[in-house]
């Protein structure tokens, strides 16, 4: 009530005013005619929010996809924060499981140049040189990640296959023995082993371990192949194949019947080169 009492009083004094001053607010209209109306100032555009990096959850299903997707899940992620390490690796595994591996190398390194001691990336540096066939520049990391950890077996045998890329067989073969002597329930340093004696015609040698290291729980499809290929370079195809198709779709494993049969109608050489697990 109070409010409009006061407003009230308000217009009647403005046209109290009014009424007793006609010439000078009519003056005073006319002279506002005059003055350009101003315009609003326009109201300032609200800034974007900045992309939210994913979630752990969003970042843990990631890992079921394929490795394209995964390429392009993990470059938004270094977009949105270039220095975060996790989404770095992750970057760089995914282009080294598209054969990309300069990218690969290229993607682990920017993470080492922020933390340089970052095991991870140390790793993932040296396996795109290993898989590119240049175990030369994976030397390097992979010293500096045994400095880091000594009694981690992943470094040292990635170190044996560097060797063995680089014809240093004496350092090769020592350093797939100390890598099993550090994890000796591991199958994949016993499977990297394995494969050095085949590759220096020690096929018995190599089946025997390579029957260990598949008959571990943990043991991955490329121990399991691995033996295969060790299998049906003795000759033995037939049993060889059902380890083949177990892991590959059918095109692949009759691929690599067909190779393992040709093998042993000609020389006896290796055929095709031995994927190692790392």
């Amino acid at each position: 009530m109070l409010s409009m009492c006061r407003m009230t009083l308000a217009a009647a004094t403005v046209l109290a005013i009014s009424l007793a001053t006609p010439v000078l607010a009519a003056s005073k209209s006319a002279e506002a005619a005059k003055v350009p109306a101003v315009a609003a100032a326009p109201a300032p555009e609200a800034k974007a929010a900045p992309p939210a990096k994913a979630t752990p959850q969003e970042r843990a299903e990631i890992a079921r996809l394929d490795p394209l997707a995964r390429a392009a899940f993990w470059t938004n992620q270094v977009q949105i924060d270039p220095r975060d390490p996790v989404a770095g690796v992750n970057l760089a595994q995914a282009l080294r499981g598209l054969g990309r591996y300069e990218e690969a190398a290229a993607a682990a390194g920017a993470v080492l140049i922020m933390a340089p001691d970052n095991m991870d990336a140390l790793l993932e540096t040296a396996r795109a040189h290993v898989e590119r066939g240049q175990g030369f520049y994976a030397v390097e990391p992979l010293t500096h990640a045994m400095q880091l950890a000594p009694k981690d077996w992943r470094p040292v045998s990635l170190m044996a296959i560097a060797y063995e890329q680089t014809s240093r067989d004496a350092e090769a073969l020592a350093s797939h023995r100390a890598a099993v002597a550090l994890a000796p329930d591991a199958p994949v340093p016993l499977a990297n082993l394995a494969m050095y004696l085949a590759g220096h015609d020690k096929l018995g040698e190599a089946e025997a371990m390579l029957r260990r290291a598949a008959a571990m729980p943990s043991a991955n499809a490329q121990v399991r192949q691995n033996l295969a290929m060790v299998l049906g370079l003795q000759g033995r195809v037939a049993e060889a194949e059902p380890l083949l198709r177990r892991d590959l779709p059918p095109e692949q494993a009759n691929a690599n019947l067909a190779l393992l049969r040709a093998a042993n109608s000609g020389p006896a050489t290796r055929s095709w080169d031995a994927v190692r697990a790392q």
